[in-house]
């Protein structure tokens, strides 16, 4: 309970001051913002840096900068702030009952004119946003230097122990390479998680200090094993390094060398029975690797949790019992006086087992509800669910309470998560006013009343009774009468090929697909192993098929799945990529080998015919986003798509996108029809996808990186060697990520990311939406839609897929996913939520079980 919140902003040179008092019935969010005229020199110099950020070139060197720049070192000279961290992250605080203060420091580097604003959440334990403020850029021109330290101070009441975060992001550098931010509170156990954007190589977050002014030390849980320690950046003033025991014992003595560095390698001898380690730094200027703590193996035990703290006093073990109790906070929404019970997930992150004690607290006046355990026993990494029973209330106000989960053998570490429950109909149940905002701890339960009743591990598929189905956790669930139910794909296994006894068999692709007389197919492995999955009884038996050719582990599978109209008698057409070249001068140029394999009924059985080369240089399939169709078909004539590999010295506006037709009666394959070009070219991210309306023409789109998707139909009804319209852009946005349908009256439906810069709720910098656009038969494309919008700026991916059921329903299943690790890495699982349009795209609302 938050019996105060008050915020007060300062920054220092500019004399603007803000505070705002809060209370428990008026919680709101607050943002603190330089004022601008509409004719001072600042604004002036905002338009400036937002200009040249919109331009595409600024984006490359913007990209390049911050991958060289993320080890640079080089500290300011005054010791204004206790601690300069370079880098985003946050941090974790185990505070106890009393107030809450915290100081946020932000200093700009000013090297290459970008606008730094510094963004600060702070939550609770059950990760509801107690305050939120900005520390704007400091306006100082390209070329400057270290800018003035800016401050912003939260303060709160606590009422009940927990682990509170504190989350930092910035604009325009998500690498934190352009600003120093640093902390102080008065909450006595706190531990820093260094968390940047993501990069697309192997994950490495270096402890960045940059105050060579002030000594300080880095406190961390050494790896078991080996590990090694780099150090770069010193100051030449350093001296020797220490480091030292939880005991504050000396382990070893480090000599800087001329160039500022320093290595070691510690022993696994050396014992590990006094944490934490403390490396102490005369100058606190350095750039940091640990092995185990800033960048992992997968024998660690903590892989991509870089936590630390600059104080040894301040540890706590927030390591073993990361993600102990969660979700942190749900809200039920229920019809009034019905019995509900809500699960809890426990989790034991440790390398040694715990046993959890639970407990119930209530705000006010406590209301019925019990627990299935108050105490649960778990091994070294294994989780456990407990159920919260209730009645939903009858008066109409919504009741709370709180499940406290602390570890018996570390029981001054203790948090909860908040159960909320309400008899008020969710607006989940209604139309939504698209598009969802998202916002940082607050998806679509906190938003909506969502409650997924449904399995939503991955997409819907609908056989040809249009009864839904996905994976799930290596099982197929599906939708009976009334309840869902479970397949193992293992254990369900009735008939295998010989060669395939005794395998285990896994899934090989999120898409299920059916043939005319409703047999279900999916894609799998057993070991190295290509295999299709048969079913004739909805997926409660299978029996399992060798795919012939050779397997290589750089193969890729994908096949012929519903998207509107290709309804096939024999097994879907199947496409496999397999991997023959990288190119390490161009990050996305790949050489694939593309062969259509073609598996058809016989005698009760499926069998293959020989594979069909169709490219041996084919780019390859990306299909995490939008889950594009390589492949559609109707009657004899099967028409696969695939962008193409060029020659990285030939001028070509985009990755070629070429579609060729297959006829199974004549066993001949036509001539490859180029369709149109999706920039940039040699990326792996532009896969095409090609549908068919009810006529049989082809519609293919392009795929693109950030450009407007091209989009071109065939001339002729399923043939694509008959010629194809000239290309046009659907649009004039930053689009990457084809989802495309085509629904019964033949409309195109199309669901893709979309860029957006310097707009609400992110004007300092660009953010991503999930986007949606539709093309009625004979009429151009629709402008597009925002479906979702982000809750951080920078890089963000929605995981998006699109599918159509039989009476031309639209199902998106989308999950977000932030750049930023701190945030990303809080939450344990996915949020994955589906959304449906009954009406052509027209209205949408968030998926139940009653809509199926």
């Amino acid at each position: 309970m938050i019996n105060c919140l008050r915020l007060i902003c300062t920054f220092n040179g500019a004399g603007t001051f803000q505070q705002v008092s809060l209370v428990p019935a008026e919680l709101r969010l607050c943002r603190v913002d330089r004022f601008f005229d509409s004719g001072t020199e600042r604004k002036r110099k905002l338009m400036i840096h937002i200009n040249r950020f919109l331009v595409p070139l600024f984006w490359c060197l913007l990209f390049t900068a911050q991958a060289t720049s993320v080890l640079d070192a080089e500290g300011f000279d005054d010791d204004t702030m206790d601690v300069a961290i370079g880098g985003c992250g946050g941090v974790y605080l185990l505070a106890s009952p009393g107030e809450l203060v915290i100081d946020v420091y932000k200093r700009d580097r000013n090297r290459g004119g970008r606008t730094t604003e510094l963004r600060a959440i702070l939550v609770g334990p059950d990760r509801q946003v107690l305050q939120e403020a900005v520390i704007p850029d400091d306006e100082k021109p390209a070329g400057h230097g270290w800018g003035e330290a800016q401050h912003v101070r939260f303060t709160t009441t606590v009422s009940r122990k927990g682990i509170f975060a504190l989350n930092i992001t910035v604009s325009q550098d998500r690498y934190g390479s352009e600003m120093a931010w640093g902390f102080q509170t008065n909450c006595k156990k706190y531990m820093v998680e260094t968390s940047r954007g993501h990069r697309d190589e192997r994950r490495q977050e270096p402890i960045v200090l940059l105050n060579p002014s002030r000594a300080g030390d880095v406190c961390f849980v050494p790896r078991e094993g080996k590990f090694d320690m780099e150090i770069s950046g010193l100051s030449n003033t350093a001296g020797e390094l220490s480091v030292f025991d939880g005991n504050d014992e000396l382990i070893q003595t480090l000599a800087v060398d001329s160039q500022g560095k320093t290595t070691h390698s510690f022993p696994a001898q050396t014992h590990r029975d006094a944490l934490p380690w403390r490396l102490h730094l005369p100058s606190y200027q350095a750039t940091i690797q640990i092995d185990g703590v800033t960048r992992w193996d997968s024998t660690d035990p903590y892989v991509n949790l870089p936590c630390w703290t600059p104080d040894p006093t301040s540890y706590f073990s927030l390591l073993p019992y990361r993600w102990l109790l969660t979700p942190y906070r749900t809200t039920i929404h229920a019809p009034p006086g019905e019995q509900r019970q809500t699960r809890f997930r426990l989790h034991n992150n440790g390398s040694s087992p715990t046993t959890i004690e639970l407990n119930l607290e209530f705000d006010d006046q406590n209301w019925p509800v019990e627990l299935s355990s108050q105490q649960v026993q778990l091994a070294p990494r294994q989780a456990a669910e407990v159920t919260a029973t209730y009645c939903v209330p009858t008066d109409g106000e919504a009741k709370v309470c709180h499940i406290r989960a602390t570890p018996t053998d570390c029981p001054e570490l203790s948090t909860y998560s908040t159960l909320r429950v309400t008899a008020e109909p969710p607006l989940a149940s209604q139309p939504l006013e698209m598009p969802i905002v998202l916002k940082p701890y607050q998806h679509e339960n906190e938003l909506y009343g969502y409650q997924r009743d449904y399995p939503s591990e991955n997409q819907m598929y609908f056989d040809v009774e249009n009864r839904p189905c996905l994976q799930q956790d290596g099982e197929i669930a599906t939708l009976g009468d009334e309840h869902w139910t479970q397949s193992d794909l293992s254990s369900a296994i009735e008939y295998c090929d010989p060669q395939l006894k005794g395998q285990s068999i896994k899934a090989a692709s999120t898409k299920i697909a059916f043939d005319s007389s409703n047999g279900m197919y999916v894609l799998a492995r057993a070991g190295g192993q290509a295999v299709l999955l048969h079913s004739v009884n909805r997926g409660r038996t299978f029996s399992a098929y060798a795919i012939p050719g050779p397997e290589k582990q750089a193969s890729v599978l994908d096949m012929e799945q519903f998207s509107g109209h290709n309804v096939s008698d024999q097994p879907p057409a199947i496409v496999r990529f397999t991997r023959t070249a990288t190119d390490s001068k161009l990050k996305w140029r790949r050489l694939n080998d593309l062969e259509l394999i073609l598996p058809k009924k016989n005698n009760g059985r499926i069998t293959f015919d020989h594979s069909v080369l169709i490219s041996k240089s084919c780019i390859g399939l990306s299909s995490h986003s939008g889950i594009p169709s390589s492949v559609v078909s109707r009657g004899d004539k099967v028409h696969v798509a695939w962008g193409q590999a060029t020659d990285p010295a030939e001028q070509v506006p985009g990755v070629p996108a070429y579609v060729v037709t297959f006829d199974r009666r004549t066993g001949q394959l036509g001539k490859p029809a180029l369709v149109g070009y999706g920039p940039p070219a040699n990326d792996v991210h532009n896969s095409p996808s090609i549908t068919m309306d009810s006529r049989g023409t082809l519609h293919v789109l392009c795929g693109t990186h950030g450009q407007p998707f091209p989009y071109s139909r065939s001339l002729a009804t399923n043939d694509a060697s008959l010629g194809w319209t000239d290309p046009v852009t659907v649009g004039d946005g930053r689009q990457t990520y084809v989802g495309l349908v085509c629904g019964a009256d033949d409309t195109l439906h199309l669901v893709f990311r979309m860029w957006r810069q310097g707009e609400q709720p992110h004007p300092a910098s660009h953010h991503a939406t999930l986007a949606y656009q539709r093309k009625p038969p004979g009429q151009p494309w629709e402008a597009p839609r925002v479906l979702i919008v982000a809750p951080f700026s920078e890089y963000s991916i929605f995981y998006h897929r699109l599918t159509i059921d039989r009476k031309g329903r639209l199902f998106l299943s989308y999950d977000y996913w932030s750049t930023y690790w701190f945030y990303r890495t809080d939450h344990q699982g996915d949020r994955r939520a589906v959304i449906m349009s009954p009406n052509r795209g027209t209205t949408w609302k968030l998926v139940e079980t009653s809509d199926l």
